[in-house]
């Protein structure tokens, strides 16, 4: 374990600070809700300002030519019980900063987070990075103000860099999506700009509040995913179980996370089964016109399915007093119903590991991300209303609740998704689980994944974002 390790994993088992106490946080976000006047209203699609759609293609642009754009794409493949389909996606190729700022306060490390209002999020703020931009954003496409402390992370100042990984965004909406996650470290004397809608948290505080529902954004989920803690020897992890109230629990979640000698899978073993799906995988996505997709229309200036599955595509007026733009007007996803994202964790040598699925979803950057053991974002899960079945579903739905580790209500990020939501668990099976599963399925321990997610590109979004709530004290 190195020393930013370590600083991390301190930083982690502080469940609660003086510097900015959970019960104040609770307080100074909806302080930041009041304080805002926030205005969203729908609009025809055809009447957004600034935005145009083709009178060929029916694409949806911006009259910049950037931030991103609405247009189709006509899938085919051999993997999975669907072979092939149309679908809108957004294509946004732009690379975009995701980051914190971190620093020592008191022997521990705190991150910056913000208080942000985006459009789409339900409740309004919830917490967010130091800086959350696009490409478009920061160089200041549309005229508005510089986002704040950018210059400690385009280069303009001298920081030490914690974490920076390129992550994708969600495969099934966007196209090749990716952002920068990174982390930079302050020296511990120095000073930077106090603003009301910004405070110092640490890693364990915002594990804290990722148990509430929607108050921790998904930009800030994905971030905090690809935290590396290291490993560290036995009396080490006995001594963090002490520190815990749940001791049995604690034991399998940090032996699954600090230990590099008790997985089912050795880890060259997991790098060649990913590399044997993602070979014998054929994948082919075809951009079209927004007009030519199959099953999808402009219809009283919504763009949505004929039988109004999965998710439409809105157009929004929205008013925002604290952002670098007061007032604009963009397209938006906004889901058909809520969905469900869970692992399933099983006891193995004495640890928790992780049922993950290999899945291929049409806007990856490589194919195959691995998910979560459920993955049904915005689909109709329910028995007899889908075109194929879930695996797992069912022992994740009828679980007791003393297996249930955590069950929470998470948003998607709400920039680009309108109030789209999903829930999250995290269910416990027992040894009589069968160890051996379906040829996608592979169990992982936490140290596994969290190695897999340093090398970009491995776990999908809602999967870092699942891995994000574990909590570890």
């Amino acid at each position: 374990m190195n020393r930013s390790e370590l600083d991390f994993l301190k930083s982690a088992v502080t469940p609660d600070s003086p510097v900015f106490s959970n019960e104040r946080v609770v307080a100074w976000i909806q302080e930041r809700r009041n304080a805002t006047r926030v205005d969203v209203q729908q609009v025809a699609i055809n009447q957004l300002l600034k935005w145009e759609v083709d009178s060929v293609s029916g694409n949806i642009r911006h009259e910049s030519g950037k931030f991103f754009a609405i247009e189709g794409i006509r899938v085919e493949t051999n993997w999975g019980k669907v072979a092939r389909w149309d679908q809108p996606i957004i294509n946004q190729s732009e690379i975009g900063f995701l980051g914190f700022l971190a620093k020592k306060i008191n022997g521990v490390l705190h991150l910056l987070i913000q208080a942000k209002i985006e459009p789409g999020n339900v409740n309004i703020v919830q917490i967010s990075p130091t800086l959350q931009a696009t490409k478009s954003n920061y160089t200041r496409v549309h005229q508005g103000n510089r986002p704040r402390f950018l210059e400690y992370f385009n280069g303009e100042k001298k920081v030490k860099i914690l974490l920076d990984q390129l992550q994708s965004e969600q495969g099934a909406r966007f196209l090749r999506k990716r952002n920068r996650n990174i982390i930079v470290q302050l020296d511990d004397d120095e000073a930077i700009e106090q603003h009301a809608d910004f405070a110092w948290l640490t890693i364990g505080q915002l594990k804290t509040m990722m148990l509430m529902d929607n108050v921790v954004n998904m930009d800030t989920r994905t971030v905090i995913s690809g935290i590396g803690y290291g490993t560290c020897p036995s009396p080490t992890i006995d001594y963090l179980i002490t520190m815990s109230p749940q001791k049995a629990q604690a034991r399998k979640m940090l032996g699954s996370l600090l230990n590099d000698d008790l997985m089912f899978h050795d880890f060259r073993e997991i790098l060649s089964w990913i590399t044997r799906l993602k070979s014998s995988c054929e994948l082919t996505v075809d951009r079209i016109a927004l007009r030519a997709v199959r099953d999808w229309s402009l219809y009283d200036g919504v763009l949505r399915r004929s039988d109004e599955k999965y998710f439409s595509v809105i157009g929004v007026d929205v008013t925002i007093d604290n952002r670098e733009v007061v007032r604009w007007h963009q397209p938006m996803v906004k889901p058909a119903q809520d969905g469900l994202i869970a692992f399933i964790v099983r006891p193995i040598n004495g640890v928790y590991h992780f049922l993950v699925q290999a899945k291929l979803e049409a806007g990856n950057f490589d194919i195959i991300e691995l998910a979560p053991t459920v993955q049904c974002l915005t689909g109709n899960y329910r028995t007899g209303h889908n075109e194929y079945s879930v695996p797992y579903i069912n022992e994740v739905l009828s679980a007791p609740s003393h297996q249930v580790l955590l069950d929470v209500v998470q948003s998607e990020e709400g920039g680009r998704f309108y109030q789209e939501q999903n829930r999250n668990m995290i269910v416990e099976v027992g040894e009589d689980f069968p160890l051996e599963v379906d040829e996608n399925y592979c169990w992982l321990t936490l140290n596994q994944i969290l190695r897999l997610i340093e090398f970009n590109n491995y776990l999908n979004i809602a999967a870092r974002s699942l891995i994000s709530t574990v909590s570890i004290f």
